[in-house]
């Protein structure tokens, strides 16, 4: 029994040296697990602590741009309020300008009506002036052509006269009694015959007419014109007043001679 003991006892020791073996394999196994894990964790733990490190870094630069965009964000609602407050008055004075604008535009209509108004009477009363100017002119110049005219018929009168006083003298009576039967017409005719016009003189007479037909036509362009034209107006009756005056002397004279 005693050797059977001991033989137990050497199996079980064995047993639990081969057990103790095992577990110390075992042992050092998960030593070596706990090892890698640790150094695993540890890595892990560093890695985190950078990433948490990056992290805060980022967290402080973000909070500091948060910040920065609050207090942009605060100015610029500052800005935006002090802009509606503005555009709130300027909404107003323009609205106030509008009105006041509208009144016075108005007024100004109402005013400008009133003016246009005046003016177009003045306007028409100015075109009546002128149309009773043209009217004066037109007579004017209408009586001094017939005044010249009938001067110049006076004077053609007064020199045949002239004529038929030295036709008297130059011709005895008997001699013009002798023409006048012959001849077919009566003492006065043949004085009259001997104080005909000759070609020069009626050539002059056409000339005369013409220069009449011009200045009547001269005159009447003036009037169409535009302002100014007084001056050249003026220049024209001067000339006609002139002409007039000329012959109103050389009548004068030839009425003095003739009598």
């Amino acid at each position: 029994m005693k050797r059977h003991l001991t033989e137990d006892l050497r199996s079980r020791l064995k047993a639990n040296q081969e057990n103790e073996k095992t577990s110390h394999e075992t042992l050092e196994s998960l030593e070596r697990k706990v090892k890698a894990l640790a150094e695993d964790k540890k890595a892990s733990i560093d890695s985190l602590k950078q990433r948490f490190n990056v992290a805060m870094k980022e967290k402080s630069q973000y909070e500091q741009m948060y910040h920065k965009a609050k207090d942009d964000l605060e100015k610029k609602d500052l800005k935006l309020t002090k802009l509606e407050s503005e555009m709130i008055e300027t909404e107003c004075a323009m609205t106030d300008l509008e009105t006041a604008a509208c009144q016075q535009l108005h007024g100004l209509a109402k005013q400008s009506a009133q003016a246009l108004e005046t003016l177009q009477k003045k306007l028409l009363l100015a075109s009546d002036k002128v149309e009773e100017l043209k009217t004066f002119v037109k007579t004017l110049t209408r009586e001094l052509h017939r005044s010249v005219q009938e001067l110049r018929t006076k004077i053609k009168l007064a020199k045949k006269m002239g004529g038929m006083k030295a036709c008297k003298k130059g011709l005895s009576q008997e001699c013009l009694q002798w023409a006048a039967p012959i001849l077919n017409v009566s003492t006065t005719d043949l004085y009259e015959i001997l104080q005909e016009e000759d070609d020069e003189e009626t050539a002059r007479t056409k000339m005369k007419f013409e220069k009449d037909k011009e200045w009547l036509q001269h005159i009447q362009k003036l009037l169409e014109v535009q302002f100014p034209f007084a001056s050249y107006l003026m220049d024209a009756i001067l000339e006609k007043l002139n002409e007039k005056k000329k012959l109103v002397e050389e009548y004068s004279s030839l009425m003095k001679h003739t009598l």
